[in-house]
């Protein structure tokens, strides 16, 4: 006997679909690298200004991929380094001295617990965001959804049988059982991890690292959401660009401020 299964239209797509069909559509195509003699500083421009999120070290001699650097990694080096001189006085710093959180409430890509877990990742793909909270009583952050979350739509048989119309909050705890039951890690285990404006920058970037996550979301005494920040937002605050750095290299790719050139 010959059993026909029946595949989702959206799976079909993603075998056919070829890596070369989408190598070329980011903003670097086809990619955009470091060597080893390059600057510490244009690398953290790449990673926070330039918007990349990771930022390949090729050895051209060799014609090889040596490294990849990611923000997070920048942000680990950043935690080794807050009890070193340098790094001291930046460090005790609260957010607020530092222009943190970029991106006020009212900026903030979200959701309601109870809209469809399908609305968030439509939000994520409409503003180009890698993550969003979930919001309960209008605008109190209850859990973290990000763009890799997607993949327990076709993984998680619980979730997957109602993927279309299950909330985000449903959503947030069937991945979380799902986790647990068969025993894999994940940020969504970790609970909503949030800061106040007083933090100290270091404070911030002990819990990003250590909690492994790339966004914290700012509250305030009554647990209401201020803003979020993120990996890159950090990275910024810690360096700028010297005028003419990269001479007209970027032109006409990201439009800079009025007052950034002469």
């Amino acid at each position: 006997m010959i059993v026909h299964i029946q595949l989702p239209v959206s799976l079909i797509y993603f075998i056919k679909t070829q890596v070369k069909d989408i190598s070329g559509s980011f903003r670097w195509a086809p990619f955009l690298a470091l060597q080893t003699s390059n600057s510490f500083l244009t690398m953290l421009l790449l990673l926070s200004k330039y918007r990349m999120k990771s930022v390949p070290v090729v050895d051209l001699g060799g014609q090889k991929i040596d490294n990849i650097i990611t923000q997070s990694a920048v942000i680990h080096m950043l935690g080794e380094c807050s009890d070193l001189q340098w790094f001291r006085s930046l460090g005790s710093k609260k957010l607020c001295e530092l222009g943190l959180p970029l991106m006020n409430t009212n900026q903030v890509i979200k959701v309601d617990e109870d809209e469809p877990v399908l609305q968030a990742f439509r939000l994520m793909r409409e503003k180009g965001v890698g993550g969003l909270p979930v919001v309960s009583g209008g605008n109190k952050p209850v859990a973290n959804i990000s763009i890799r979350d997607i993949q327990f739509l076709l993984i998680a048989p619980e979730i997957y049988k109602d993927y279309r119309s299950i909330t985000a909050k449903n959503f947030v705890t069937s991945v979380k059982r799902y986790l647990e039951n068969n025993q894999k890690a994940s940020p969504l285990l970790s609970g909503m991890i949030t800061c106040r404006k007083d933090d100290t920058l270091k404070d911030v970037i002990t819990k990003l690292d250590s909690e492994e996550i790339h966004r914290i979301y700012v509250v305030d005494d009554k647990g209401n959401l201020e803003g979020v920040i993120t990996l890159r937002d950090i990275i910024s605050r810690i360096v700028h660009e010297p005028r003419g750095y990269f001479g007209d290299f970027f032109d006409g790719v990201l439009p800079l401020p009025a007052n950034s050139r002469v």
